[in-house]
């Protein structure tokens, strides 16, 4: 009886991308058919133990456009769908997919995350620093910004209160107060 390897997916509106986790495979064995049956089969290791794989994919493919390679550790298999959408799932059954079936969350690419090719998007921005550019959204004071860079009133510091005896933190103690220094003044 044949043993089933790791099989990881991922897609694309026109590909299927499968790998196959095997390493040292021997004798590989792909078939993919035009209504969507994928089959592989090889053996692996020095027992040579037979692997075997065989799913009905959710739809039509194009075995013309489709490539497979077969590498030391996977073989890979980018297979080009016969209409290009999205695919609900991998397998034409419904209901929990087989336990050797992984997403590839290496190349997972949701649906609306997909790049689009919209103006600007291939845009090279190099080593353009955007942080100087003070476009908001980074606590930008401008009373600490126009009187220099205040490093007193920064209240992001590394140190932790010590609480007092009422469990607050001691607001004296932070400031200088009891030390008898000017208020900002470090303790």
């Amino acid at each position: 009886m044949s043993r089933h390897p790791t099989v990881k997916w991922a897609q694309r509106p026109d590909t299927l991308f499968i790998t196959i986790d095997l390493p040292d495979a021997q004798d590989v064995k792909l078939k993919l058919e035009p209504e969507g049956k994928f089959f592989f089969s090889a053996t692996s290791g020095a027992e040579k133990i037979p692997y075997e794989v065989d799913i009905d994919l959710y739809d039509k493919v194009d075995v013309n456009e489709s490539k497979a390679s077969i590498g030391l550790r996977n073989i890979c298999y980018l297979v080009k769908k016969a209409e290009n959408r999205w695919w609900r799932r991998l397998l034409k059954q419904e209901g929990k997919p087989p336990v050797f079936l992984k997403v590839d969350w290496d190349k997972w690419v949701d649906e609306d995350e997909e790049p689009e090719n919209k103006p600007g998007s291939d845009m090279d921005f190099g080593d353009f620093d955007f942080s100087n550019l003070n476009m908001g959204g980074g606590g930008f004071d401008a009373d600490a910004g126009a009187a220099g860079n205040d490093d007193e009133n920064d209240d992001d510091s590394d140190t932790e209160e010590e609480p007092s005896a009422g469990g607050e933190p001691d607001a004296k103690a932070s400031l200088g107060g009891e030390t008898g220094g000017e208020p900002g003044a470090r303790a």
